[in-house]
């Protein structure tokens, strides 16, 4: 990966020159502020840094998040605006609640709104209202699952988005979603700058699976893997309570791997791991179907894990169809392998017991864990504080340990995904040791 062509400029709405309200409530202690200065080197290998210095640059870095001394909005005046866009997922309403708190008693803003049902609730046809959004209003709201604004898919146009938040003098806008999300989160400051309007959008990037690009980990994909682990514990089980059974987990993971091949490692119950990154052949002497029938012949049970985007190339002669975001359907490669085990083996005339799982969204809308509730109160203040000092079209990210502020020029657009040589892939090999199921 080449650090050094990602954009790491976050634009601002005009020099802060406010003294921030939230030291006034910390009178007996020094409250720690950054400043744009402080930085997180964004490649910190050792040798990549050598030949940096050796050359005499400097590393891309991006500014570390957190509260700013002086901001640019007057918070007694300041309107803002929030909302929860595309699949439901563990945290939502864990970052509503940070937002709402961090602004509503750290910097003492009295006007926040929540936009009803994602996209759809800035424009005037659906007729969706808004929520006043309190401490009370969403004080218990991380006991629950799914989001508590609602959500939706599908793109709305841009100019009456804008026109919605002109109307309503909102000035900080906060954009929780993923990676149409985003996208979307960059026409609309584009579109605020076009006009000249003084309105910050920050992103707060979701997604489960784990794959927005350039941050190191999204909230909601730990309380995945926890569910996830689970089911792989209750796939094992069945397995091994039958002759020759199999137990077969899909989890989400349309284009990266990470759900499937982290709850593996935590559980390491599992034989075989299919992910969207990694090919893998059907038949022939080293494919998953001979492979597997020899991890029956041997152990008498297997458990195997797919991602729901591996193995779609099986499908290339199925119709493309989409979803309301124009994102491709994915053919169900969970049926697919269930048919083609049951089928392998009826040909060999072997009987088998085969239990399918697809927890996928029992996950989705299930309350955060711990651990997450903790990330999605990191991630809504960090948020706020960006917002507040008056930076805008960037998104709250995790990266090297440290919450920073990723431009979304860098980010929107783009994947991560599993790297086979990396250390993760190679971990699931060896502890599977199902091999590369291909006929090479």
């Amino acid at each position: 990966m080449d650090f050094d062509t990602i954009p790491t400029t976050i634009p601002m709405l005009g020099t802060p020159g406010i003294p921030t309200p939230i030291q006034q409530w910390q009178k007996d202690h020094q409250r720690h502020f950054v400043s744009d200065d402080d930085q997180v080197v964004i490649d910190v290998h050792e040798k990549a840094l050598a030949r940096i210095f050796q050359a005499g640059e400097m590393p891309s870095v991006f500014e570390l998040a957190g509260p700013r001394e002086q901001i640019y909005f007057d918070p007694s005046k300041l309107k803002c605006a929030l909302v929860t866009c595309g699949g439901l997922c563990p945290g939502l309403n864990g970052i509503i609640r940070s937002v709402v708190l961090e602004l509503f008693y750290g910097y003492g803003v009295r006007n926040i709104y929540g936009i009803r049902y994602g996209l759809q609730g800035f424009i005037p046809r659906y007729g969706h209202g808004v929520v006043e959004l309190t401490p009370a209003a969403v004080g218990d709201i991380i006991r629950k699952g799914g989001s508590f604004l609602g959500s939706s898919r599908g793109p709305q146009d841009v100019g009456e988005i804008v026109d919605c938040l002109e109307r309503m003098n909102i000035r900080a806008l906060f954009m929780v979603g993923g990676d149409g999300t985003l996208m979307a989160a960059t026409r609309i400051a584009d579109t605020i700058l076009e006009r000249g309007l003084k309105i910050s959008v920050v992103g707060i990037p979701k997604t489960i699976d784990n794959d927005i690009y350039m941050v190191s980990r999204s909230f909601g994909f730990d309380t995945a893997v926890d569910v996830a682990t689970q089911s792989i514990r209750a796939a094992h089980n069945e397995a091994k309570g039958y002759p020759n059974g199999i137990g077969l987990i899909k989890l989400m993971g349309r284009y990266s791997g990470f759900i499937a091949a982290t709850a593996a490692l935590a559980q390491q119950d599992v034989n075989f791991v299919l992910i969207p990154e990694v090919d893998f052949d059907m038949d022939g002497p080293d494919g998953f179907m001979e492979t597997l029938e020899r991890r029956m012949a041997d152990k008498g049970h297997a458990v195997i894990v797919v991602a729901e985007g591996a193995g779609q190339r099986f499908f290339r002669d199925a119709e493309k169809r989409r979803d309301a975001s124009g994102n491709i359907r994915l053919n169900d490669i969970g049926l697919f392998l269930k048919e083609a085990i049951v089928n392998h083996f009826k040909a060999r005339k072997t009987d088998i017991s085969i239990k399918y799982i697809d927890p996928s969204y029992m996950i989705r809308s299930l309350p955060a864990n711990s651990n997450d509730h903790v990330f999605c109160s990191f991630l809504g203040r960090s948020a706020v504080h960006a917002a507040m000092a008056g930076k805008t079209k960037l998104l709250i990210g995790h990266w090297n340990n440290h919450f920073v502020h990723v431009p979304m020029a860098a980010s929107a657009g783009k994947r991560k995904q599993v790297s086979p040589d990396g250390r993760l892939w190679q971990s699931v090999l060896g502890s599977t040791g199902q091999g590369m199921l291909r006929n090479i």
